[in-house]
Parts: C-alpha cells; sequence; structure tokens
C-alpha cells in the first residue's frame, strides 16, 4: 500500500497527503490531499466519500510545501492525481474521481 503523511500548519489545521489504490479498480494509484481540523476528520472526509480502507500509519511521504499550496488554495480542500505523476498531471476536485464501472 502506498504510504502518506500530514502537516501540522501554524493555525492548528492538518494537511494529510495518502496514496490509495484508485476506486476506478484499474490499478493505477491516486495520491489525495485533504485540508481538515486534524487528522481524524481528514481520513473521516475520504472514508465518508467511500474510501472505506483509510488509515494513516507514520508520517513517511507527507505533504510537500507544493501539495499544502494546492489543498489551502482549493475550496474544497480535497484533491487527488495520479501517481506518478505524469506530463505535468494537474490537481482534480474530488467530484472528478473516476467511479467504479458497475
Amino acid at each position: 500500500m502506498p504510504g502518506g503523511g500530514f502537516c501540522k500548519l501554524p493555525g492548528g489545521s492538518v494537511v494529510v497527503a495518502i496514496g490509495l489504490p484508485s476506486p476506478a479498480d484499474d490499478g493505477a494509484t491516486v495520491r489525495f490531499l485533504v485540508h481538515a481540523a486534524n487528522r481524524a476528520r481528514a481520513l473521516t472526509r475520504l472514508r465518508n466519500l467511500g474510501l472505506r480502507a483509510v488509515y494513516l500509519r507514520g508520517n513517511a511521504e507527507p505533504p510537500t510545501p507544493d501539495e499544502i499550496t494546492a489543498v489551502l488554495h482549493h475550496p474544497d480542500g480535497l484533491l487527488w492525481r495520479s501517481t506518478p505523476v505524469t506530463a505535468q498531471e494537474l490537481w482534480h476536485p474530488v467530484r472528478a474521481l473516476p467511479r467504479p464501472a458497475a
């Protein structure tokens, strides 16, 4: 399972970055960025999207300064992009996340 991590901001909130298998079941990996009041709320936001097995163990891959800036400047505070990043792929809002084929 891909790693993740977090960064506590001066205001007390956190940015969590976590890599998960793509919900589209295509074998790809997706890196999520979540801005929330604390780590538990950030993981709850992901679980509420249907990503049930979301856990953050350790801080092996914390968000980079560029990732923190991206999530702080997005109104939803929840972004994703596929990993590894290909051809300067931009961050996507969570509503653009591919869903599993029915």
